[in-house]
């Protein structure tokens, strides 16, 4: 069987979940190979194993971390020409879509991105992609080279299966481009205890109808009950009642999680370009002529004060 070479998104060792989810869709097309790169990618070995990896290649190096972007193209490179594969797989961040491009230059080859599914086909896998806002969804497939896919994270459910994960060091020559943009500081972001929002499985979001930075405690105690991570409006954001971070939307950031809360958001086109490929969308809202009617799954009219705390407290109580 083919092999499909799966980046690993990784930090210090913690494999992060979109990586999970390629090496499930990697085993639809042929067998994973995956690529573990900088400090801690030796720890990665036993994560990857348990979700499919029949390979791992590492390969540790400073200029990982002093540079942007160029250092993970010249191995991936090097990987590509180690492993043949019949497709590279990368999670679509703003970082992986970078680093996907670079690399279909490199290898002469195409590019997809944001693809939300994988299948085999006869000349090569066969993505989907929602485009347009998700108005529409079309399927592709590279016409020429080594496919290479970057995909939505929670595109598909993370599925454990065990394989042999054996290591093998992957030699690489850095090329005079990777060192051309240093990383001169960081700052970490600091931590709220909740998912990262791109990659949670449930969001919750507020936008204009929150009316205030003070009154998104509301928003955040059902996204803690629900182990979700919180979103807001542009609307919400502009008015500087919580962090652009958190925006969804068309200049914010894309979302595809199982279930979407929407509370006090009127819908406008530019928000619904970040969430409207949610598995289900559920939203509060006291307009019934909102537009965001016309996209839910479940729908409250209703004030957001009287519905959040209530749907809040009944989580609670399920969940014991």
């Amino acid at each position: 069987m083919a092999e499909v070479l799966v980046f690993v998104d990784h930090t210090g060792g913690a494999v992060r979940k979109p990586t999970l989810e390629l090496l499930t869709l990697a085993r639809r097309i042929g067998e994973p190979v995956a690529l573990a790169l900088g400090d801690g990618a030796g720890d990665t070995v036993r994560t990857l194993a348990e979700h499919g990896a029949v390979r791992v290649l590492t390969h540790e190096a400073p200029e990982y971390a002093e540079y942007l972007v160029v250092p993970e193209v010249d191995a991936l490179r090097a990987a590509c020409a180690q492993v043949s594969p019949a497709a590279v797989l990368v999670p679509s961040s703003a970082e992986g879509k970078e680093i996907a491009a670079r690399l279909a230059l490199r290898i002469g080859s195409g590019v997809i991105t944001d693809a939300v599914d994988l299948v085999a086909g006869a000349d090569g896998p066969v993505a989907t992609q929602s485009v347009f806002a998700a108005s529409y969804t079309t399927t592709s497939r590279v016409s020429k080279g080594t496919p290479v896919i970057t995909v939505k994270p929670n595109s598909v459910a993370v599925e454990a299966v065990p394989a042999a994960g054996a290591v093998e060091a992957l030699d690489v020559t850095f090329s005079a481009q990777a060192t051309g943009t240093r990383i001169t500081g960081r700052t970490p972001r600091e931590s709220t205890g909740r998912p990262e929002l791109t990659e949670a499985a449930i969001v919750v979001a507020g936008g204009r109808g929150v009316n205030g930075a003070e009154n998104f405690a509301v928003i955040e105690a059902l996204a803690d009950s629900l182990g979700a991570a919180v979103g807001a409006s542009r609307a919400a954001v502009d008015a500087g009642w919580y962090p652009h971070t958190s925006q969804v939307g068309q200049t914010g950031k894309t979302v595809s999680p199982q279930l979407y809360v929407a509370a006090g958001i009127s819908g406008a086109i530019q928000h619904r370009a970040g969430m409207q490929t949610s598995k289900t969308i559920v939203a509060v809202n006291k307009d019934p002529e909102a537009p965001i009617f016309d996209l839910v799954d479940y729908g409250v009219v209703g004030d957001l004060f009287e519905v959040v705390p209530r749907l809040t407290e009944e989580v609670r109580a399920r969940k014991g």
